[in-house]
Formats: structure tokens, sequence, C-alpha cells
């Protein structure tokens, strides 16, 4: 259901690390919004070195965006974004100072997973019912 993405200038994470913020993004995401582990979804993206800027200088922060379904209480979002935060810097090595925490939500009957609407905050057990998940 939530689906992260992390751009990053290439070459500044190893493969085991992304190993590392993938697994943890994901166990942060699902003790804080209680969906299955399997529907955590976390993409790299890497960018040419030369493309990458903060402040109009070149730069090489680390950059982590996520949609999620509307509905979840705000200071449960508050605490995913700063769990995030905190989980990729200490993983990563890049200095918190350096990382953007970016999550924006959408009404889960705009997004389809699988060719199944998905269910609003709450009704997860249920959809997984009915859609075999």
């Amino acid at each position: 259901m939530p689906i992260y993405t992390c751009n990053t200038a290439r070459g500044s994470l190893t493969s085991e690390v992304k190993a590392q913020l993938a697994a943890e993004i994901t166990r942060i995401h699902v003790n804080i919004n209680h969906v299955p582990r399997a529907y955590v979804n976390v993409v790299f993206s890497e960018l040419p070195t030369a493309s990458v800027f903060a402040g109009g200088q070149p730069a090489t922060p680390l950059l982590l965006t996520g949609w999620v379904r509307r509905g979840h209480p705000q200071e449960e979002a508050t605490r995913l974004a700063l769990e995030l935060s905190s989980a990729i810097a200490r993983i990563s090595g890049v200095d918190e100072s350096r990382t953007i925490v970016v999550l924006q939500d959408g009404p889960a009957r705009s997004a389809v997973e699988g060719g199944h609407v998905l269910p609003e905050p709450g009704e997860e057990a249920e959809w997984l019912r009915r859609t075999g998940g």
C-alpha cells in the first residue's frame, strides 16, 4: 500500500545499506500504521551526482518521499516522519541535517493495488478477506 521512494546521488548508498533502509522503513511503517509487511514498497532512485543540489550547490542529500493513505491520525503521521528521518540518517550515515522526509497522503479510493481499490485505514482485514491478500 505505501510507496516510499528514496532519492540519492548515484553511488552514495551501497546495496547493503539499501537493504537495511528498506527493512527499517518497512518495520517502522508496519509498527505505526499496522499493515502487512508485504504491502510496504520501497524504491531507490539514484541520480547522477551532477543532478543533485541543495541550496543551489552540488550535494548528496537523502530524500525520502512516501505516499500513504489519508485517514491515519496526524500524530501517527508525524511520528512516522520523525522515526523515518532518524532511521535513514542512522543507517545511511548521512547527517540528519541533510535528510528530508515528506509524506504525502491521499484517499485510499484513489489507489489500486493488485487490481483492487485500497481499503480505508482500519478496514484492512476485511479488504484482505475480500481480495484473498
